[in-house]
């Protein structure tokens, strides 16, 4: 009898005191940053809703104990801390006390994720589709064909790829243009243009850009690296204007098209010079990689402090374990911000180089958010260069940014009383 009412106890017990699973996000108890975030997903793709609480312990994540839970998190490595509802109800209590800048915002379901990607290129390519696969969050490919049949309707949240949508290759002309792959490159997209019923690969881009742009004015939610900032912003703005030299569409570039650039077409630049060299290694203005005169020991961005409760969007896309996040370029390495739209947060900037690195914005009912660089854990990424392995980066904070911006979505009910 006392062995059966200490075992009812013992049970009881557990039941109390372990009735919550805190994922903590700080520097100093998780050492899987990035796979948390999977478990995160992996719990919303099971319709358990999950705690965001923002500003505490580096962004940590509270959702209800499970035995599957804790064994999920002990198969990924990700660290976690149990909690009674007592302790859970005091931590929640503390982290909506006014005097104290948290708040607490509930993950109600797993988006559905589109990476915009050519068929041809691999995985590790793309930062984006690297942390999602070792985070272990699916996602689909999609591209040009699948855009302008609609498809991103299926789709909560897209990816651009590092892609060119001024149909100017990248402008890799002067450097590649005899290498085997960029001439099969400019090949494969004159097919695909012809085939979808466009003279041009500028024509064909530009329409896919603003199926892209539809997309998010009617709700979407926008993560773009690299190139496919500032490039998709210029293609709209040169909407019926050719920008293009022949080497690029077999014909000149249109006489004085400066001028006749729209900027109430962008969705981040504005007042930007486009660079009309087709031998120089850049598109516009807007791009600060040129102009950069810092070391590689001291190129570090800072994210910018939000009020939880007041600005919960711009505070989940800054959730880190440091404010100071490492510096990282690529083709569109960081932006100039005397180019970016006076509506348009800046989220992390270099005040030193007096350049803007993470940028947010609403467009209709949709967001953007653009993210300069290629690759936050391979500083200087060249062509041809191998992969960066996360193994050796689990608690990377530049991929971190990249992962808030994956669970946004997650979040739209609340979002949507703001």
């Amino acid at each position: 009898m006392k062995l059966r009412l200490f075992v009812i106890f013992l049970c009881i017990s557990q039941f109390t005191w372990a009735n919550f699973i805190l994922i903590p996000m700080d520097d100093e108890t998780q050492s899987q940053h990035l796979k948390a975030y999977g478990i995160t997903y992996w719990l919303l793709e099971k319709e358990t809703k999950v705690q965001w609480l923002l500003n505490y312990r580096g962004g940590s994540f509270l959702a209800t104990a499970s035995e599957e839970l804790k064994r999920e998190c002990t198969i990924r490595g990700v660290d976690y801390e149990t909690l009674s509802t007592s302790e859970a109800e005091k931590l929640l209590k503390e982290i909506d006390s006014p005097s104290l800048n948290k708040s607490a915002v509930t993950l109600e379901k797993a988006p559905k994720i589109a990476v915009y990607t050519p068929n041809d290129k691999a995985p590790w390519d793309d930062a984006v589709t690297m942390v999602l696969t070792y985070a272990e969050i699916p996602y689909e490919t999609i591209y040009d064909k699948n855009v302008l049949e609609d498809e991103l309707l299926l789709y909560d949240w897209l990816h651009l790829h590092h892609e060119d949508f001024t149909g100017q290759y990248g402008k890799f002309y002067r450097a590649y243009r005899a290498r085997p792959w960029y001439i099969q490159h400019k090949k494969d997209a004159e097919e695909l243009a012809a085939s979808l019923g466009y003279d041009k690969v500028s024509e064909e881009k530009l329409a896919v850009a603003k199926k892209i742009r539809d997309y998010v004015v009617g709700g979407g939610f926008m993560f773009a690296m690299c190139s496919a900032t500032d490039s998709f912003d210029i293609a709209l703005s040169a909407d019926g204007v050719d920008i293009c030299e022949p080497m690029f569409d077999g014909d000149p570039s249109e006489p004085g098209y400066q001028n006749k650039i729209d900027y109430n077409n962008t969705f981040a630049f504005t007042d930007f010079t486009l660079q009309k060299d087709p031998m120089v290694y850049e598109y516009s203005s807007i791009d600060m990689t040129d102009k950069r005169k810092i070391p590689r020991d001291k190129d570090y961005f800072i994210l910018s402090e939000y009020s939880a409760k007041w600005d919960p969007i711009p505070t989940m896309l800054t959730q880190n374990h440091t404010a100071m996040v490492k510096g990282f370029m690529g083709q569109t390495t960081a932006f100039n911000p005397s180019q970016i739209k006076s509506d348009v947060l800046v989220l992390g900037q270099n005040k030193i180089n007096n350049e803007a690195r993470y940028l947010h914005g609403v467009k209709g009912k949709g967001f953007f958010t653009f993210y300069g660089g290629h690759d936050p854990e391979d500083y200087r990424h060249l062509v041809g260069d191998p992969k960066t392995e996360l193994k050796l980066h689990p608690k990377s904070p530049g991929y971190r940014l990249i992962l808030n911006n994956i669970l946004f979505p997650a979040a739209e009910k609340k979002k949507k009383k703001t």
